[in-house]
């Protein structure tokens, strides 16, 4: 298969945040309608819209879905006013300051962000209404005021983080990809500050970390783990660094659990870039970072080749049905080699996806794509 049917509308984005159409390179000093490798974005249930302003080390909520280019952010978190930017506010870690904020999901009503230089969760209760609005609870950290990969041992536990990039809420659950301990954490129902993790997988308990869980690739093993989202009553994990999606097919029960299936590779033991090649295809990927399920369909983005690919079903020999950032399955390249379009990517980092509507943290071109699903 070389051609699909487009996933997205293929006229291109109908909102794009970051710059003045997102069409050509500007300045991305801080504003409140500029973004900085943004990796994260929320659709909340309630209409309002989160972006991960990884760059600038901040959030910006958008308290109803912007519906022009360009539109300014209306809520600022992580910095004290919008022309400002630093690691931790250039201050000191607390309850209210972020470091490399990666992914971003509603939780509960509320919304949970990866931390990810700080090694923690943030999870408020209810939306954060400015930079005065610190977070209830925060896990990976025994307190607010701590910032150290693994609470500083040399091993992790079910109550440490190390990078943690991803994160998402499925039936209540937070599912956490703990990205440097190559792992995925799980909280059934996180409500005090340094609270332990209920099930790990990725590795065979909660106090391993190496990479692959110290052996060759497998149903079970992870390296650079980046997003999970629910499909299909299941589960399904971006593991970016070995190039493949692992499929659960009901959600998993126990520590080290095998997946039952997985997209963008021919065996569980193979691990290589586009299945070996150097052009992509239907059924190869290259450092997926993202997640999102559009209908019933999987959504990737598969990041290293600057594209959006939609499945119906996992396996060893399941080939992408539509797509999205480049005129066919065998083509690649930031921004199809190009300007940047409204309809082209540039190492898309984080989906997130409500009724028809589709959001991009389009990292690599400094903006967010909110997209409509093709006709």
């Amino acid at each position: 298969m070389t051609n699909g049917p487009p996933l997205l509308d293929p006229s291109g984005a109908q909102v794009i945040l970051g710059s003045d159409g997102g069409l050509l390179a500007d300045p991305i000093t801080p504003a409140a309608h500029r973004l900085f490798g943004p990796r994260g974005v929320c659709l909340h249930p309630d209409g309002s819209f989160w972006v991960a302003d990884t760059g600038h080390h901040r959030l910006l909520g958008w308290r109803k879905l912007p519906d022009r280019d360009d539109q300014p952010a209306d809520i600022l978190f992580g910095q004290p006013a919008f022309g400002r930017e630093g690691r931790n506010a250039k201050g000191s870690v607390t309850a209210a300051t972020l470091n490399v904020p990666t992914g971003i999901t509603a939780f509960r009503g509320g919304l949970a962000v990866a931390d990810a230089w700080n090694h923690r969760v943030l999870i408020w209760h209810r939306l954060p209404e400015g930079p005065d609005s610190p977070a209830d609870i925060v896990l990976g950290q025994a307190d607010a005021a701590s910032a150290l990969a693994n609470r500083g041992a040399d091993a992790p536990g079910p109550q440490t983080l190390h990078w943690p990039y991803g994160l998402s809420e499925i039936d209540g659950r937070l599912v956490v990809c703990d990205t440097g301990n190559r792992r995925l954490l799980v909280w059934n129902d996180p409500v005090e500050t340094g609270q332990p993790a209920d099930l790990v997988l990725g590795q065979d308990c909660f106090t391993c970390r190496d990479e692959n869980a110290g052996g060759p690739v497998s149903a079970r093993s992870m390296r650079w783990p980046h997003m999970a989202t629910g499909w299909r009553g299941g589960l399904a994990v971006a593991d970016a660094g070995n190039n493949r999606v692992m499929v659960w097919s009901s959600f998993p029960q126990a520590n080290g659990q095998l997946a039952d299936s997985l997209v963008g590779q021919a065996r569980m033991t193979d691990c290589d870039l586009n299945r070996g090649a150097y052009y992509p295809s239907s059924l190869a990927v290259n450092m997926p970072y993202a997640l999102g399920v559009l209908g019933d369909r999987l959504i990737v983005g598969d990041t290293a080749n600057s594209r959006l690919l939609g499945f119906a079903a996992a396996g060893f020999a399941a080939e992408a049905g539509w797509l999205t950032g480049q005129p066919d399955f065998a083509s690649k390249g930031d921004n199809r080699w190009g300007l940047a379009m409204r309809d082209s990517l540039c190492w898309p980092y984080g989906l997130s996806v409500r009724g028809s509507t589709v959001a991009v943290a389009d990292s690599g071109n400094n903006r967010v794509l909110i997209w409509e699903s093709a006709p």
